[in-house]
């Protein structure tokens, strides 16, 4: 059964690295614990939702205002 467990998180390895790209950041020591809390209140299903939606925002606002 190990060999199948072993399959499994290959394909979803192989699907994960096909279908999306991998962004890492740094923060402070302690900006985790924060961001976590943040998101969660905000109702957003997880962190990476958030950062996503946060950084389009962004990228929006900035194109209106340097239009």
């Amino acid at each position: 059964m190990e060999e199948i467990g072993k399959a499994s998180t290959r394909a979803k390895n192989k699907y994960r690295d096909k279908t999306y790209d991998r962004i890492e950041f740094l923060g402070p020591t302690g900006s985790k614990a924060e961001l976590d809390a943040f998101w969660k209140a905000q109702g957003y299903e997880s962190r990476n939702a958030f950062v996503i939606a946060a950084i389009k925002e962004k990228m929006e606002r900035d194109v209106e205002t340097n239009s």
